[in-house]
């Protein structure tokens, strides 16, 4: 009752890493709130899959393990999880803000007559005061330890904090790679429940059977780069990001790029950077011809060391920089890649 639990996304029997960061997350929120954390897993063949959360300080894994429970489809998973929750009461629930998670959620708040924040950058336990009306009056009422859920709004021009004070769970999405993966304890020792199924998800919802699926491998491994060269629109050309693959290959960087980049067409979605693209944290960011817009600032402001190449002394970008190279990317990389080739003989 009145815990903090996350829906663990699953390929098979293996826990998606967005899962494993909100774990790391819920148990920080939990921490806080003085109560358990728990993760919700739904799919088929899954024994021993409590051994791969636990680290990240789960106090309790309910399983629902089912033949037709995998691979995802709306229905079964919406029921199991609407109806463990009408059980168990939690007061925060997290998701990923996948494909799986973007669907799931809404279900699931609208079922409960709760809130949902997409796309969160943030998430905080703090206090909240709200005019309300009492009869004909308006009157302060003081709400303790809410749910901060925070992200950009209007195109990123401010960032908006909202709350869910009356209606639980206070539910939020939040995209992968945004939040830290940390093992808190390897020997952490909660408790399993393995549900009866047939008691939460009703005959009729497997009227939808997955006949085929085909999953593409990722292309590029932009979250696990140890240097990231992101292109932005001051790059120029289709042309401007070969160049920038040509560094990346002599110095085994991965090619990521802001999305004024992506929407002109010079580089595939798949390598965006920000709140509507990949969050990335290498020991190493070369931001090119990159503005600084906050979604992308998002995305990338936990990277270790910041170089940003830009014509524009004033850019945005320069203000969270540790090293400013001004001038073009035309004029830059090309003396990047002789004098690294120069010099790493």
């Amino acid at each position: 009752m009145n815990n903090v639990f996350v829906y663990c996304e699953l390929e098979g029997a293996h826990v998606a890493d967005v899962s494993l960061e909100l774990l790391t997350k819920g148990r920080k929120l939990a921490n806080e709130l003085g109560v358990q954390l728990e993760c919700v897993c739904v799919g088929y063949k899954l024994d021993g899959v409590e051994k791969q959360v636990m680290p990240y300080g789960v106090d309790k894994v309910h399983v629902f393990d089912a033949e037709g429970l995998f691979p995802y489809t709306s229905l079964p998973h919406t029921s199991a999880v609407v109806n463990l929750f009408k059980e168990e009461k939690p007061q925060i629930c997290l998701l990923g803000a996948t494909v799986i998670g973007r669907d799931l959620g809404p279900r699931v708040s609208s079922a409960l007559h709760s809130g949902l924040t997409a796309d969160c950058t943030q998430l905080e336990i703090g206090d909240f005061d709200m005019k309300v009306k009492v009869g004909d009056e308006f009157v302060n009422k003081h709400y303790e330890r809410q749910l901060y859920q925070i992200r950009p709004a209007f195109g990123g021009s401010i960032i908006a904090t909202i709350v869910n004070p009356d209606h639980r769970p206070q539910m939020a999405t939040v995209r992968d790679g945004v939040m830290k993966k940390e093992i808190l304890d390897e020997n952490y020792k909660g408790e399993v429940i393995k549900h009866d199924v047939a008691k939460y998800v009703p005959e009729t919802d497997y009227v939808v059977k997955v006949l085929e699926r085909h999953v593409e491998a990722s292309k590029n491994n932009l979250k696990g780069a140890n240097i990231v060269i992101a292109g932005g629109y001051g790059v120029g050309s289709k042309e401007g990001f070969d160049l920038l693959f040509e560094f990346a290959k002599e110095i085994h960087a991965e090619v990521g790029a802001s999305r004024a980049a992506v929407d002109a067409g010079w580089i595939s979605h798949d390598r965006q950077i920000g709140q509507t693209g990949v969050t990335v944290r290498p020991k190493v960011y070369i931001a090119c011809g990159i503005s600084g817009a906050i979604q992308h600032i998002s995305g990338m402001k936990d990277s270790g060391i910041i170089i940003s190449i830009n014509s524009d002394p004033n850019a945005p970008i320069n203000q969270i920089a540790d090293y400013i190279i001004t001038g073009t990317v035309e004029e830059v990389i090309p003396k990047m890649i002789k004098y690294y080739k120069k010099n790493s003989k």
